[in-house]
């Protein structure tokens, strides 16, 4: 057993060595050539697998090839005709997508393995309706998880993502001042409530959309707030196209991006010294600058302190309050950690805001 993962370990560091090196020195072909090389063998395996149905052999095969389409359009269209300062971001993501046909058979395989078999003829008279209605709930949710890939993965979803891109950085401050005195003045009138506002959102961006299927989870972004009315709401985020990514106020009333969008309000009780540590934490991080850890959401680290994503920023505010009730790399916090790893049951669940 030792052997075998110290293998699969040797393996995987082969692996991101390979795609380090062609981040740094990869050219248009080399990316193209590399896609195209991983469809071929790919489809080649996957009809070598005997236990797979027909059906889904064409499921996966037709995802290698959408796959395939994005990819060569994305290294084409971004990453080699792009001129701005921010290539070497370009290219890690251009190469970190490279195997993203691995994980797609994973996500294919799994929604498929739910899908139920025809009876033979003996076995008809052994079903009951509790199998029935079982079977039935198993169709429905193939269905709708394969639904969800085709959609998050749709040409839309990925034009919207990958035209954001280059308003990134991951090095550098690009956003400072996006909180001003009106909001700090709130803030400070918030201190009287001994608590800080953790709040659990599913937005339905692209971007949003794109973790969650990697995540499976519904909610996939975290904010911060002083007040239960969530006028002091913040939280690391795109910008929306107002602000740079990095720290922004937020409007309860953007999350409204489809139309089962949720939004899940939490009580965390803290001293008022406590929460005026977070606050001037944050006034500070508001003077310096930040950024949007998009580059962590995959290394799951930040080159600079003040560069973190939204689940990251809102754990290391509790650190800052010594507050934390479970124990985690800020880095490697996802928004519904902070839901389900409460075992203490320090929260308390205030209300849920659906549009």
């Amino acid at each position: 057993m030792n052997n075998i993962l110290n293998y699969q370990r040797f393996i995987w560091i082969i692996a991101s060595l390979l795609l380090l090196v062609i981040a740094l020195f990869g050219t248009l072909p080399l990316f193209a050539l590399t896609a195209i090389f991983i469809f071929i063998f790919l489809t080649i395996k996957l009809f070598t697998m005997v236990q797979y149905s027909f059906g889904l052999k064409l499921t996966l095969l037709f995802s290698y090839a959408l796959t395939l389409i994005l990819q060569l359009t994305f290294y084409a269209t971004i990453v080699f005709s792009s001129q701005d300062t921010n290539q070497f971001l370009l290219h890690f993501i251009a190469a970190m997508l490279l195997p993203l046909p691995f994980l797609l058979e994973g996500v294919v395989v799994h929604a498929k393995s739910t899908s139920f078999y025809l009876p033979s003829v003996e076995e008809v008279s052994t079903i009951t309706f509790t199998q029935m209605k079982r079977n039935q709930q198993r169709i429905h949710q193939a269905t709708d998880t394969f639904g969800k890939f085709r959609h998050t993965l749709s040409i839309q979803n990925i034009q919207e993502i990958f035209s954001d891109l280059n308003r990134h950085s991951t090095i550098r401050y690009i956003n400072n001042g996006s909180l001003d005195a009106n909001y700090f003045e709130k803030a400070e009138q918030s201190l009287v409530d001994p608590a800080l506002y953790i709040v659990i959102s599913n937005t339905g961006s692209a971007a949003s959309e794109l973790i969650g299927l990697f995540t499976q989870k519904q909610f996939n972004h975290a904010s911060l707030s002083f007040d239960a009315d969530l006028t002091t709401i913040i939280s690391y985020n795109g910008g929306e196209r107002v602000y740079p990514p990095g720290l922004n106020p937020e409007m309860i009333q953007a999350f409204h991006k489809k139309a089962d969008a949720s939004v899940l309000i939490y009580r965390l009780p803290v001293s008022v010294a406590q929460k005026q540590k977070v606050l001037d934490t944050i006034k500070q991080i508001n003077q310096t600058g930040s950024a949007y850890n998009i580059l962590g959401l995959v290394t799951k680290h930040s080159t600079r302190r003040n560069i973190m994503f939204c689940s990251q920023f809102v754990y290391t505010m509790l650190q800052i309050a010594d507050v934390t009730y479970f124990d985690k790399e800020p880095g490697h916090v996802q928004p519904t950690d902070f839901i389900e790893l409460d075992y203490r049951r320090k929260l308390t669940y205030v209300s849920e805001i659906k549009f």
